[in-house]
């Protein structure tokens, strides 16, 4: 809503109830406005806030001062010279009716983001007509009588009487309202006017024009049957197109343009037949548009099969029309006419010429200027190079879009931002995730660091922790423990210092996530100085037997690759020689015995206050049975590990047979890295 009609409110509230009045209603609706701009958008609700708290402040009714907002905005309006605008769209009150959406169209040039309604007559008469509002805005009829209260009687000298006949809302992709209104005034000159109109043709006894001539007369004219599909087209759509339109539907080859805001169907293009209409002729490469038209059939082809047919809507929404625009380069072609209704054949033509700034841009649109129309000022305007407000409304329309794409994404972007926040915060409490995240990038980097990246954003998304679960075929798990380390429960460290303690443990584990991302493995937990680690899962990988990590890791899931066993069997070894290389603060030593095995397994995200991403299955328990069994410094693998291990790429020695529990005896391997072997990323 622009600030116009909200100025007009503060205006006449002011002259009319004082300005200690206008402060307490602002007050009361709790506004952070006390000025209104007139070329800036403001909440639609803002109106209704005002009706309210004028309410509450007055003894008048929310009803009555809606109904006197508009009747303001009609006494308002006169600063701005828009009441001569009013005065020259007809002779008469009915015409001004009929022609309000075309005011809206000329209005949009200067208030280009206007959501304007839709109005269309019914049942005219000498007593009056019937009127149909469309609108996409809630609560705003009282408004519209006022207003059109004031224009009768301000503009045309009229006393009108409107009375509501029915109420319509419908919430179909988006939220519009129709009311029908009966409105009484004398209409007495208009319909005799009309019936002058009527009995001046009734005596012109002139021959019947053929489709074919009239389509020659206006060579981008379009015949439209009832189902909305093409009875018939201009002769210069048959040279441009080259091939047929004939019975296809009437979007497939055009995009409504104006009137904005309603569904083109056949029932609207009969109402509309005063408003201005603009199509979009579109080149696309991809349309299948059935055989090209042979020359000898190109002109009588042009006005197509004319029939009758049953008559059928199909409304079709604009959101729904093709977008594609270019077809070697050419530029889709605006045109701009008149929805005509032809009685004799049950058509509709529409009656346009195309809109064009300058001589130079008839390339680009693939015409000419002997293309034009012969008659009108279409030519003329091209030679002079008069530029067409609708091209620079395109450009808005363009420009707006792209705007509300921005505005999109960036409440898309606070939406994500606190669904982060809220499974952050979920997960560790807030003091301590915030000093963490102080030391990352951003909170997205700290969240995917504790949840594969992949399940966080679906739960970033809304998505619940129960979708998350999933069953895999095969992953590969890792459990790793530290062995070796002077420190390892809290008796042990009375006479160390325990920062010491702590900085190592940080270091060994560090270590170990350092190397995850380079393997493909999720490091599932870490319990004391055990490191669980997997692969196949959430990630799957094919490899999963390669990847593995009390500290305890996971490759192939939730991402399923196919290497997880090598990026097990690689991280691994690679554990085993950077906990080598490492230098402990407290000055001991560590070393880590691992297992590792393959085989099915859940995973999901279990638990809403401390979500987890864990693993479920007897291949957690035979990993966990292989790391237990291991012996320090080396990697323990079960046979089904081994048997995914790729061939030739690892030394891979026969333990024996082993006893293990809750499995029985099974033979078990070691796996060593081979000579000069590069490590597979």
């Amino acid at each position: 809503m622009y600030g116009m009609l909200l100025e007009s409110v503060q205006h006449f509230v002011q002259l009319e109830y004082g300005e200690e009045t206008w402060k307490e209603i602002l007050q009361v609706a709790g506004l952070k406005f006390t000025v209104f701009n007139t070329h800036q958008v403001y909440p639609d609700d803002i109106m209704q806030t005002l009706a309210k708290a004028c309410e509450t402040v007055t003894a008048s009714s929310y009803d009555s001062f809606m109904n006197f907002f508009g009747r303001c905005f009609c006494r308002y309006f006169s600063h701005f010279g828009y009441d001569l605008t009013i005065k020259a769209t007809g002779r008469y009150f009915t015409d001004f009716l009929e022609n309000v959406d075309n005011i809206h169209i000329l209005f949009r040039m200067s208030y280009p983001k206007m959501k304007s309604p839709s109005m269309y007559l019914t049942n005219i008469d000498e007593k009056g007509c019937i009127l149909v509002y469309k609108s996409s805005r809630q609560g705003y009829v009282q408004y519209l009588i006022g207003l059109l209260n004031q224009i009768a009687k301000d503009v045309f000298n009229l006393e009108l009487k409107l009375k509501i006949l029915d109420t319509q809302t419908s919430v179909t992709g988006r939220t519009s309202t129709t009311v029908r209104f009966r409105l009484d005034f004398d209409n007495t000159p208009y319909m005799r006017a009309k019936e002058i109109k009527i009995a001046h043709s009734e005596k012109c006894d002139l021959a019947p024009v053929s489709c074919q001539l009239l389509l020659e007369l206006f060579p981008f004219g379009i015949l439209i049957d009832p189902n909305l599909n093409i009875a018939g087209v201009g002769l210069k759509f048959v040279e441009i197109c080259k091939t047929s339109m004939l019975r296809n539907p009437l979007t497939k080859h055009f995009r409504i343009r104006r009137p904005k805001g309603i569904n083109f169907t056949w029932t609207n293009a009969m109402y509309f037949q005063n408003v201005l209409f603009e199509l979009e002729f579109l080149r696309a490469s991809t349309l299948n548009l059935g055989n090209t038209l042979k020359p000898e059939a190109a002109q009588s082809s042009s006005t197509g099969a004319i029939r009758k047919t049953s008559t059928g809507e199909r409304p079709v929404s604009p959101y729904q029309l093709r977008r594609d625009s270019n077809t070697h380069g050419l530029k889709n072609i605006l045109l701009r006419g008149q929805m005509r209704y032809i009685k004799d054949v049950n058509l509709i033509i529409f009656l346009c010429s195309p809109l064009i700034n300058d001589i130079d841009e008839l390339p680009e649109l693939g015409l000419y200027l002997n293309d034009l129309n012969p008659h009108g000022l279409s030519k003329e305007m091209v030679l002079a190079g008069w530029q067409h407000n609708s091209k620079l409304e395109f450009m808005f329309d363009k420009a707006e879009q792209r705007a509300q794409e921005l505005e999109l994404n960036y409440e898309l972007l606070d939406e994500w931002k606190c669904k982060g926040d809220e499974l952050l915060y979920s997960m560790i409490p807030r003091t301590v995730a915030d000093r963490l995240r102080a030391g990352c990038s951003s909170k997205t980097e700290l969240l995917y660091s504790m949840i594969p990246r992949t399940v966080a954003d679906r739960l970033r998304a809304g998505c619940s922790s129960v979708s998350t679960c999933e069953t895999f075929d095969m992953v590969t798990v890792m459990f790793c423990e530290l062995v070796g380390h002077d420190f390892l429960t809290v008796e042990d460290v009375m006479d160390v210092d325990v920062m010491d303690v702590v900085a190592s443990m940080n270091a060994v584990f560090s270590c170990f996530d350092s190397l995850m991302d380079k393997f493909h493995v999720y490091k599932v937990e870490t319990v004391g100085q055990i490191y669980m680690a997997a692969s196949g899962a959430p990630e799957r990988t094919k490899d999963h037997a390669s990847n593995g990590q009390i500290y305890m890791a996971a490759s192939g899931a939730p991402e399923r690759t196919k290497d997880h066993a090598s990026n097990v069997a690689d991280f691994s070894l690679a554990l085993i020689k950077g906990v080598k290389d490492l230098k402990l603060p407290s000055g001991g030593e560590v070393d880590v015995k691992i297992g590792i095995h393959s085989g099915p397994a859940v995973a999901g995200v279990v638990g809403i206050k401390v979500p987890r991403y864990c693993f479920f299955g007897d291949t957690i328990n035979t990993a966990s049975r292989m790391q237990s069994t291991s012996t320090p410094g080396h990697v323990h693998s079960s046979p089904q590990t081994k048997e995914l291990l790729p061939e030739g790429r690892y030394i891979l020695e026969s333990r024996g047979i082993i006893k293990v529990k809750g499995k029985g005896e099974m033979e078990t391997f070691f796996v060593y890295e081979k000579p000069n072997n590069e490590e597979a990323a």
